[in-house]
């Protein structure tokens, strides 16, 4: 029996449910069950070809070794020509910092600002890791509630209204895992025009569902508002858009202020990005983008049936998803909290799901449902789950 005496710390680092959920999935498969998976939140198609080629070539060519630890150049230089392109922004390439996917950059930010004493606010419902590290951090986790009857839409308002002298960092994230929220430009903009009052306040913009709205909407990056530039770290990454989550490739664009202390971060933390990736990560920004809007197109459709599906299902109701590739229902009606709900459609029903308090204690009431799943077995999951409820 070993006497390990662990940091303190590693008490208040949480965990990411999704994956919980589909190693109980996995396991259940591998006894013999027909399980549909709905929780996980990633594409369920393939890398584009050319992409995959390009990786493939980088290694024949002898791309074998380390790169500079905030990306090769002309990565960095594509990703500036991509944000010029898709939101009209300059964006120097010296302020772009490739790293291993989206989550290092939350990591990198939060402890940046975070220690005993501070707070950073972050949206409740939301990605889990927004808490789990500013818990692990030692800062005070302020939640920003999203509420339903909002379309799962920040307020500005309410954000502004909670910023003390002890707000070091925001993190917004739209469009929004776990809820499909987009928040409207109106209230981006009551947002940029409040915090000009609060210069101590950074702002951490996760856009990694950035290509991924319905409906007509477009997206509008936090990078189009130059009063905000010299505080913004702007989040966005290969993962969601081109279906690379196995590649472990993302970016932010950091402030000039923060670009040497996160860049140091890397040096102590990963080195850098595997080399092969990158130049993949260089095809796909230079590539032809058809396969990523086929791939929307088809989430869009599925949106459509799995919104449609879920509102017809008893004791459910199912706002709209605007982005990202999530349905997050009220599930109050069924009776259930949304743990027994996610417990029960997994064992007995061979649907997994994720509960809504897995992202916060504001999800409540809720699952959140991965439509990156074929229309086939989205039909039969509701199937399911209807003939359980």
């Amino acid at each position: 029996m070993s006497d390990l005496i662990f940091a303190d710390s590693l008490s208040r680092l949480g965990t990411e449910s999704a994956f919980v959920v589909l190693a109980r999935a996995q396991k259940l498969a591998s006894e013999g069950r027909d399980i549909i998976n709905l929780g996980i939140g990633q594409p369920d198609f393939k890398t584009p070809g050319h992409i995959v080629e390009a990786g493939i070539k980088a290694l024949r060519d002898g791309h074998h070794g380390y790169t500079p630890a905030n990306g090769i150049a002309p990565l960095r230089e594509a990703v500036a020509a991509d944000l010029k392109r898709r939101h009209g922004s300059d964006v120097n390439p010296d302020n772009v910092v490739v790293v291993p996917g989206g989550k290092p950059t939350m990591y990198f930010a939060i402890m940046m600002f975070g220690q005993p004493g501070v707070e950073i606010m972050y949206p409740n419902p939301g990605f889990p890791i927004y808490e789990s590290v500013i818990k692990y951090s030692g800062a005070k986790p302020v939640p920003i509630a999203l509420k339903e009857e909002d379309g799962f839409a920040f307020s500005a308002e309410a954000i502004l209204s909670q910023i003390t002298a002890k707000t070091r960092l925001i993190i917004i994230n739209s469009p929004a895992n776990p809820t499909g929220g987009v928040t409207p430009k109106d209230e981006v903009d009551k947002l940029v025009a409040g915090l000009l009052k609060h210069p101590h306040v950074a702002l951490l913009s996760d856009e990694i569902y950035s290509q991924m709205l319905y409906g007509g909407r477009q997206h509008l990056s936090l990078l189009q508002y130059p009063e905000i530039r010299d505080r913004l770290i702007m989040l966005d990454g290969w993962s969601k858009t081109y279906a690379m989550t196995g590649w472990r490739l993302g970016y932010a664009v950091w402030p000039d202020a923060a670009v040497e202390h996160v860049t140091r971060l890397c040096i102590n933390d990963h080195s850098c990005v595997n080399a092969a990736a990158q130049y993949a990560g260089l095809a796909a920004l230079q590539g032809p983008q058809d396969a990523v809007s086929s791939m929307v197109a088809q989430f869009d459709k599925r949106r459509e049936i799995i919104v449609r599906e879920l509102n017809a299902l008893p004791g459910f109701l199912c706002a709209d998803a605007a982005g990202a590739f999530y349905a997050f229902p009220n599930i109050e009606g069924t009776g259930m909290t949304s743990k027994e709900a996610q417990n029960r459609f997994l064992e007995e029903a061979g649907v997994a799901t994720v509960s809504g308090t897995s992202f916060g204690a504001w999800g409540e009431g809720y699952l959140r449902f991965s439509y990156a799943n074929s229309a086939e077995n989205i039909l039969e999951a509701m199937r399911r789950i209807r003939e359980l409820l």
